[in-house]
């Protein structure tokens, strides 16, 4: 006798439905990306080779591809770091309550309701107003962090509204200054919640289009490469972008879930030895 659920089938068709809805089209241009020669942007495929990976790494007129990258790498790493070091130290912050601290709370998530564009453009304009010149790196980096720091922020509040304090208390009865509570108790007890705003962080940062579209200057970032290549780049090298592109985003998912695997392992570990030796 089938003992599941009423509408158990129901939902699991709805949920396949929405799979394929969301890796649908990231499926078809990983499958169109391996046209031969004289293949097209559309099906039926033409044959089937590495023909548009290989054309990706040749030179030719389809813009600074691997310079995008190496910015979009470079700047997702510098929002990366940015945002755990802010996000940690507001968390810390705000754990005691203090005047303002409501107002600041609200302004600080309020660019995450703010059309991204505009967020630019005001980027933009403070950088031109002060003299300073428009770069990936600078005003790039500001326009991001508007983005990437209210998840930061909410991710570290919860944490922290939820952290117990006794452990804290535990230390410092232990004679630990408040630097070696927060670097050998608070800092390894929330380290898989650092590790999920960094990727946070560098995730937003990586495929953000809008908040850099009017500060990083001269040279693009790969969303703003991809996005001028879809003017004039009629060949499947563009789709073969698009799988590479995907597959280091995947990448850069494992390395993380892996990061985040062997901590709390190596935690367990030491815990266990630890019991061993009381």
């Amino acid at each position: 006798m089938d003992k599941r659920p009423r509408g158990f089938y129901a939902l699991t068709v709805f949920f396949a439905l929405f799979v394929l809805f969301l890796y649908g089209p990231t499926i078809t241009i990983g499958i169109l990306s391996f046209q031969g020669p004289g293949g097209g942007l559309t099906f039926p495929m033409r044959g089937v080779s590495l023909h548009w990976f290989h054309d990706l790494f040749e030179q030719q007129a389809v813009g600074d591809i691997w310079g995008a990258f190496r910015r979009s790498f470079a700047l997702g790493l510098m929002v990366m770091v940015a945002t755990v070091v802010i996000s940690v130290m507001a968390g810390l912050a705000f754990r005691k309550r203090f005047r303002g601290s409501g107002f600041l709370f609200y302004l600080s998530i309020a660019s995450l309701v703010i059309p991204s564009i505009l967020v630019s453009l005001g980027v933009g304009l403070i950088f031109t107003q002060l003299g300073l010149k428009i770069h990936w790196a600078t005003s790039g980096l500001g326009a991001q962090l508007t983005w990437t720091l209210p998840f930061g922020l909410l991710i570290m509040f919860a944490v922290f509204n939820r952290f117990d304090k006794s452990f804290e208390e535990a230390a410092r009865d232990q004679g630990a200054t408040s630097w070696q509570t927060i670097r050998h108790v608070v800092l390894p007890i929330i380290a898989p919640s650092l590790l999920g705003v960094a990727l946070f962080g560098f995730t937003l940062s990586y495929d953000e289009f809008a908040r850099t579209l009017l500060t990083a200057g001269s040279y693009n970032t790969l969303p703003l490469e991809i996005f001028g290549m879809t003017t004039n780049v009629t060949t499947p090298v563009i789709y073969a972008l698009g799988t590479l592109t995907t597959a280091f985003s995947f990448l850069i998912i494992g390395v993380f879930l892996f990061t985040v695997w062997f901590t709390a392992k190596r935690r367990a570990r030491h815990g266990s030895d630890a019991g061993k030796g009381v």
